[in-house]
C-alpha cells in the first residue's frame, strides 16, 4: 500500500473526504470522482472502494458533512431565533454559507446521493427538524410543517439565485439586505394576503 498520506496513519475514511472537498474546490463536481480522489489522497486506485461502493455513496459523505457544517453556521447566528428578525439573521447566514462554499453546496443539494446514505439522511432530517423548531418558536400556532417548506424554499432559492448570478452579490452587506428584506417581506404580506383572500371568498 502507498506509504504516504493521512491513510497510511490509519484514516482512509478521513483522507478520502478531505480530497474529495479539495477537489470540488478547485474543479467543481465535474472533477469529483473516485479515481481522482485516491490520487489525490495518495492510496491505491481501489482504497476508496472500502469506505464508498460508488461516486454517489462518496457525494452522499461529502454531503452529510456540509450539512452538519451548515448547521453549526446557522446555530452560530442565532442559538434560539423566535423573532422574524432573529430568522433573517439565520437566513443570512444560509445564503452567506452557499456563498462561501458555493461547490460543496452544489454538491449538498444539486448532485445524486445515495439514498440508503445513514449519514446523509441523519443530517438532512437535523436540517429540517431546526427549521421546523424555528418555525414553532416564531410563529405558534401555525402549521409548522406547512411553513417550515416554505421558509426552506424562500432561503434555499436565495442562495441558488445569488449563486448563479441573479441576484447582486457584489459584497456580504448587499447579499444581507436582500435576504432580510426577503424575509420580512414574506411575512408582513402574510396577514395581507390572508385578509386579502378572505375577502374575494366572500364576494
Amino acid at each position: 500500500m502507498p506509504p504516504t498520506g493521512t491513510y497510511h496513519h490509519g484514516d482512509l475514511r478521513a483522507a478520502c473526504l478531505q480530497a474529495a472537498r479539495e477537489l470540488l474546490e478547485e474543479d467543481g463536481s465535474a472533477g469529483l470522482s473516485l479515481r481522482a480522489v485516491a490520487r489525490r489522497a495518495g492510496v491505491s486506485a481501489t482504497a476508496p472502494y472500502r469506505h464508498y461502493a460508488d461516486r454517489e455513496a462518496l457525494v452522499s459523505a461529502v454531503a452529510a458533512e456540509g450539512y452538519r457544517e451548515l448547521a453549526g453556521h446557522l446555530a452560530a447566528a442565532h442559538p434560539a431565533p423566535s423573532t422574524p428578525g432573529e430568522l433573517a439573521d439565520v437566513a443570512v447566514a444560509y445564503v452567506r454559507f452557499a456563498l462561501e462554499h458555493p461547490a460543496l453546496f452544489r454538491a449538498m443539494f444539486a448532485e445524486p446521493c445515495d439514498p440508503t446514505s445513514e449519514e446523509r439522511v441523519a443530517a438532512t432530517a437535523a436540517i429540517s427538524e431546526y427549521v421546523r423548531g424555528i418555525v414553532r418558536a416564531t410563529f405558534p400556532g401555525v402549521d409548522a410543517e406547512a411553513l417550515s417548506t416554505t421558509v426552506w424554499a424562500l432561503v434555499h432559492g436565495l442562495a441558488f439565485l445569488h449563486l448563479d448570478g441573479k441576484l447582486d452579490a457584489s459584497s456580504p452587506e448587499v447579499v444581507a439586505a436582500q435576504v432580510r428584506s426577503a424575509v420580512h417581506a414574506l411575512f408582513n404580506a402574510s396577514p395581507a394576503m390572508a385578509q386579502s383572500a378572505t375577502a374575494r371568498t366572500a364576494g
